[in-house]
C-alpha cells in the first residue's frame, strides 16, 4: 500500500530536505512523486541541463527507503519556451492567447511543444531509467485539465489531420455532419475549422468529433512520453494523473495505454454529498481497468486554494474518504504536497506537512493514516458487483450540445443514478456500452441519447441472455455522428424495450422560473414518481405499461414499460426522475432481478463497500452508530456489534 505525495524539493534549501525525509520516515511515507514542475529548473536554457540536484534528491529518499514516482516536468514549459517559440501558447475559441504566468500554457498539438517536451523526457529516460529509487513514472500531469479546448492553428491543422483520417473523404464527412445545411459543405479537408466563437449553435457531428479529437490529442501526448521512457529501457510501470468524470477526456480509451490508472479527487468539503462523489469517481477508476488496483494519486490533507470558499477538513474526514478510496480498490493514498508552499498560486493549498509545522491536528492525522495503512491486511484487486451503470464519454459530449430539447448535465444526473445505488448500500461498477455485462443482472444506462450500432447490440445481446436494463428519457435518439437514423427515434433499442417514441417534450428546468409544467408525476410499482427536464411520448409495441403519467404534459400516456425480451427485460422510463424517484426505481428495478443490499439496515451515512473478502465500513455521518454486521463463514455464524463514531471506519474480514 503506497503512502506519500507529491515533493518539491526545489522549491526549499538542501538543509530542508534532511527534516523532509525524516518526517516523511515519521508519517509512514513509502512514496513521493518528484520533478512535476521542475522543467525550468532542470533545462534553465534549451542547451543546458542540470540534473545534479535531481541526483541528490533522488539518492537521499533512496537510502531512506522512500520510494519515487519520477514525474516527466512537462505540465510547465519554462519562460524561454514561449519566448522562443511563440507558437507552442494555446488558444481560446475567441482566439486571445493563453500565455505563460500560471501553468499548463502549451498547445497539446504544438509541433515545437511536443518536440521540446520529448527531448528533456529522452534525457530524463536516458539518466534514470534503472535508478533503484524509481519505482514508477508519471507523464505530465492532470493532462487537459486548464486547456482541454485548444483553437489555435496548430489545432486547426491537426484537426483536419484527424478527421481525414477518420473520414478517409470529405465527402464522407460532408455526409456524417450533413453539411449541406447552413451551406457548410466542404471541399478539403484544410477548410474545417475548430469550433471557434461563431454568430449561432456550431455543427453537433463538428463539436463533437472536435471534443473526440481533443482528448485523442492529450492522449498523443502520453503515448509519445510512455514510449519514449520505454524506449530508454524504463521497465517500471507508467501513469499520469486522471482527474475522476472529467468532460474533456475519454478516460475508457486512455486507460488501456496506461500500465496503471491513478486518479485526483478533490470533492469539496462544504458538500453533503461529497463522500459519494468520491465514491464515484472512485468506481470509475476501479471500471476502468477492472483487472488491476488503482492510486488515489492527489488529494488535499485539508482545504485547497481554488473554490470561491475554502473550507477544511473536519477531523477525521481527511482519513475516511482516503480509507474510501482504499475500499474501492486503490493501492496507494497520496497528496499534494508534502510540504505545504511558502508562496506561489497554492500557498494557501493544504500539505502533509503544513506551515504550522509537525506538531499540528494535520500532521498528526495522516501520521495515525500511516500506521492505519501499513496495518490493513493484504487487499485484492476488487469484487465485481452485480449492478452497473453506464457512463459513456461520447454521450457526455453530445449532451452537452445547445440545441437540444432541454439543457441536461450529463455527468450530474448519471452521478445521481449512482447515488441512487449508494445510499441503498447496493455495490454497482462502473461500466461503459461496450464493456462486458455478461456478469451483471442489472444494469442503468441514463441518459444513452447517442448509441452506435456496437453498444445497441452489446446492449441487446444482454437483456436477451437475461439481463435487466434499466433506462430513462432519451434514450437512443441519434448515432455516432450526431444524426437521426432514418424512421425516427429509438431505431437501435426499440425492439429490446418494446416502446417507440414518437416525441419529447421539454419541462421547466429545475431551478428556474418560466411558463409550462414544472414536473410531471407518473404512478408506477416503484410508488409516484415525479419526473423532470423531460417527457418522452411513448407508444407500448410489445412492452406492458407499469405505470402512466398522471399530470404534465401527457397524463394518461405510458410513463414506465417493461419488455421481455429473450430472457431478460427492458425497462424504459419516459422522464427523468428526481432524487426520490431514483431510488425508488433502483430498489424496485434490483429487486426484480434479484440485487439488493448486501447488509441491510444500514444507516444511510454508513457506507459499506466490500474488496474481495474484505468488508469497509464508514460512518461519513455526525452521530455514533452501532451497526449489527451478520457473519455467515464456516467458521462463525451469528451478529457481530460494531461501534463507529463520526468519521469513523473499520473492515471486517467476510469471504
Amino acid at each position: 500500500m503506497h503512502y506519500g505525495g507529491d515533493y518539491n524539493p526545489e522549491q526549499w534549501s538542501e538543509d530542508v530536505w534532511a527534516e523532509d525525509v525524516r518526517l516523511m520516515r515519521t508519517a509512514g511515507v513509502t512514496l513521493v512523486t518528484v520533478n512535476v514542475f521542475s522543467w525550468s529548473v532542470i533545462q534553465p536554457r534549451e542547451s543546458i541541463f542540470e540534473w545534479e540536484w535531481l541526483d541528490r534528491v533522488l539518492e537521499l529518499l533512496h537510502e531512506n527507503e522512500i520510494s519515487v514516482d519520477l514525474a516527466t516536468g512537462t505540465a510547465s514549459p519554462p519562460p524561454w519556451v514561449s519566448e522562443r517559440y511563440p507558437g507552442v501558447l494555446p488558444q481560446d475559441d475567441g482566439g486571445a492567447t493563453l500565455w505563460p504566468g500560471s501553468r499548463q500554457h502549451y498547445a497539446p498539438t504544438s509541433p515545437d511543444y511536443r518536440r521540446l517536451a520529448a527531448t528533456l523526457v529522452t534525457e530524463l529516460a536516458a539518466r534514470y531509467h534503472d535508478h533503484p529509487a524509481v519505482v514508477m513514472w508519471h507523464v505530465n500531469n492532470e493532462l487537459g485539465c486548464h486547456t482541454p479546448w485548444d483553437y489555435s492553428d496548430n489545432a486547426s491543422a491537426a484537426f483536419g489531420r484527424w478527421l481525414e483520417a477518420r473520414y478517409q473523404s470529405i465527402e464522407a464527412l460532408n455526409k456524417a455532419w450533413n453539411t449541406v445545411f447552413w451551406s457548410q459543405r466542404y471541399a478539403d479537408f484544410s477548410q474545417v475549422l475548430p469550433p471557434r466563437k461563431a454568430p449561432s449553435f456550431h455543427n453537433p457531428g463538428a463539436v463533437l468529433d472536435f471534443k473526440r479529437f481533443s482528448s485523442d490529442a492529450l492522449l498523443e501526448l502520453f503515448i509519445m512520453e510512455r514510449d519514449i521512457i520505454r524506449a530508454a529501457g524504463a521497465t517500471q510501470p507508467i501513469t499520469t494523473n486522471l482527474m475522476g468524470p472529467f468532460p474533456p477526456g475519454d478516460y475508457w480509451k486512455w486507460a488501456a495505454e496506461m500500465d496503471v490508472v491513478s486518479n485526483d479527487a478533490y470533492p469539496d468539503p462544504n458538500d453533503p454529498e461529497a463522500f459519494r462523489s468520491l465514491a464515484f469517481a472512485s468506481d470509475l477508476m476501479r471500471g476502468l481497468k477492472p483487472d488491476k488496483p488503482w492510486l488515489l494519486m492527489e488529494q488535499s490533507t485539508n482545504a485547497v486554494q481554488w473554490r470561491p470558499s475554502n473550507a477544511r477538513k473536519q477531523p477525521g474526514v481527511m482519513a475516511a474518504w482516503s480509507i474510501q478510496s482504499v475500499s474501492r480498490g486503490a493501492d496507494g493514498v497520496l497528496f499534494f504536497q508534502w510540504r505545504q508552499s511558502r508562496a506561489g498560486a497554492e500557498k494557501f493549498h493544504s500539505a502533509m506537512l503544513p506551515h504550522a509545522g509537525p506538531e499540528t491536528r494535520v500532521f498528526r492525522e495522516i501520521t495515525a493514516l500511516g500506521d492505519d495503512l501499513r496495518s490493513l491486511p493484504k487487499l485484492g484487486i476488487g469484487s465485481r458487483a452485480r449492478a452497473a451503470l453506464v457512463f459513456d464519454w461520447d454521450n457526455l459530449w453530445a449532451i452537452g450540445d445547445e440545441a437540444l430539447p432541454a439543457q441536461l448535465d450529463y455527468n450530474e444526473i448519471v452521478q445521481r443514478w449512482y447515488n441512487a445505488f449508494h445510499r441503498q448500500h447496493i455495490g454497482v461498477d462502473i461500466v461503459n456500452p461496450r464493456s462486458d455485462l455478461s456478469g451483471y443482472d442489472v444494469v442503468v444506462a441514463p441518459l444513452l441519447y447517442l448509441v452506435s450500432d456496437q453498444s445497441a447490440a452489446h446492449l441487446s445481446a444482454f437483456v436477451e441472455g437475461g439481463g435487466h436494463l434499466l433506462v430513462s428519457a432519451f434514450t437512443d435518439v441519434v448515432d455516432e455522428t450526431d444524426a437521426f437514423r432514418p424512421g425516427g427515434y429509438l431505431r437501435t433499442l426499440g425492439g429490446t424495450f418494446g416502446v417507440r417514441v414518437e416525441e419529447y417534450d421539454a419541462l421547466v428546468l429545475p431551478g428556474t422560473d418560466g411558463p409550462g409544467f414544472r414536473s410531471a408525476t407518473l404512478d408506477s410499482p416503484a410508488g409516484p414518481l415525479v419526473g423532470t427536464f423531460l417527457v418522452d411520448e411513448i407508444h407500448a409495441v410489445t412492452a406492458d405499461v407499469l405505470g402512466r403519467f398522471t399530470d404534465g404534459p401527457i397524463p394518461g400516456a405510458p410513463a414506465f414499460t417493461a419488455n421481455r425480451f429473450g430472457s431478460g427485460v427492458g425497462y424504459y422510463l419516459a422522464t427523468i426522475p428526481d432524487d426520490a424517484g431514483m431510488t425508488s426505481v433502483v430498489r424496485w428495478v434490483a429487486e426484480q432481478a434479484g440485487v439488493g443490499a448486501e447488509f441491510s439496515g444500514l444507516p444511510e451515512l454508513v457506507e459499506a463497500s466490500r474488496r474481495d473478502q474484505h468488508v469497509f465500513f464508514i460512518n461519513h455521518g455526525a452521530t455514533d452508530v452501532w451497526l449489527d454486521i451478520p457473519t455467515s463463514d464456516a467458521v462463525n455464524v451469528g451478529v457481530e456489534r460494531v461501534y463507529l463514531g463520526p468519521q469513523e471506519w473499520t473492515w471486517l474480514h467476510r469471504p
